[in-house]
């Protein structure tokens, strides 16, 4: 006698077989997919800098836009390493500063004594301005650049961005530390710097970074802080001399207390690759990145991309890959 309880074993075996067929089905399609994909890995910087967080970004939109590419991001402790190692071959693409990338093809800063040649990277395109921005106390009478001398400044930590940008600008002014009151090196770490900054022990210090910033928010909203213009003509014979760095204006408005534009100046961050990455692979990731340049946007305001008939011109010093020439030629 066939009960009830006999027919549900029935069927539930019978539904566990096909499901187990299906499953395998699903699996094998999944598995083939994967298997054709081409797996990149992306530089990036550590986490916590704007770098790791745009990197992260790029690698999801080239990731889920880029036909069968697979973008992982592979955060190192700066643009050097990041820059050392695509030339190796152990990245395929990076994050990389404008100046980095200049130094290391023209063998200056700290590369002047490497003993390797990076002639074989490339650039696919810029993504977003790094400015260098001047931040003084509103009681320091700071109003240009040159009213720096004679006053308590902070250069950040040595080797830091900050350090690293305010060389540049000694250089060209031909300062000596000696020219200031005070002349610190504090650290961004602990909030050194801008703690030093808030009880006015400094009167001026270099941020940089993308806009908006937090920490550069609090100072201009709590520590009696406001940007200054640095568009003088020693600002303008570097720019001159020196394709790595450009001009950057810092629009009104970016933080509350800021009602006037800012002429600043600064580098680019561009994403590079070695000329060894094949040219319709790069095609792929540059037109990912322009298909989706409003979500690059509302990620964050200095993601916007430079429109490509402006990027196709942009020079740091570097020379386009192939796959990028052929997508800007591609572009009315």
């Amino acid at each position: 006698m066939i009960t009830d309880k006999g027919i549900q074993n029935r069927f539930f075996r019978r539904f566990l077989k096909y499901a187990c067929i299906i499953s395998v089905f699903i699996s094998v399609g999944l598995f083939s997919f994967s298997a054709y994909a081409f797996d990149i890995l992306l530089g990036v910087g550590e986490s916590g800098t704007f770098s790791h967080f745009a990197g992260r970004t790029i690698s999801r939109i080239i990731t889920n836009n880029a036909d069968d590419i697979n973008c992982k991001i592979v955060p190192s402790a700066g643009d050097v390493d990041n820059i050392t190692n695509l030339r190796g071959g152990s990245l395929d693409i990076a994050l990389i500063d404008s100046r980095i990338l200049y130094d290391a093809l023209n063998k200056k800063g700290r590369f002047e004594f490497l003993d390797i040649s990076y002639e074989n990277l490339r650039t696919l395109i810029p993504l977003y301005q790094i400015p260098i921005t001047l931040v003084v106390r509103t009681d320091a009478a700071i109003a240009a650049l040159d009213d720096l001398i004679g006053k308590r400044f902070n250069a950040g930590a040595p080797l830091s961005r900050q350090h690293l940008a305010f060389d540049t600008i000694m250089q060209v002014k031909n300062w000596r530390s000696v020219d200031f009151k005070l002349f610190e090196e504090l650290p961004a770490s602990h909030s050194q710097d801008t703690m030093a900054f808030c009880h006015g022990a400094i009167q001026a210090m270099m941020s940089v970074g993308v806009h908006p910033d937090s920490t550069l928010n609090h100072l201009l909203k709590l520590c009696k802080a406001q940007l200054v213009n640095m568009d003088d003509d020693d600002i303008k014979k570097l720019l001159g001399e020196n394709p790595a760095f450009t001009n950057i204006t810092v629009p009104a408005g970016v933080y509350p207390s800021q009602s006037e534009e800012i002429a600043t100046f600064g580098t680019t961050a561009l994403l590079i690759a070695s000329e060894d990455l094949d040219a319709p692979t790069v095609h792929k990731i540059i037109n990912a990145l322009y298909k989706n340049n409003e979500r690059l946007k509302t990620a964050h305001p200095a993601l916007t991309l430079i429109p490509a008939d402006v990027a196709k011109k942009f020079n740091a010093g570097g020379t386009l890959h192939p796959g990028a020439v052929k997508f800007f030629e591609t572009q009315k």
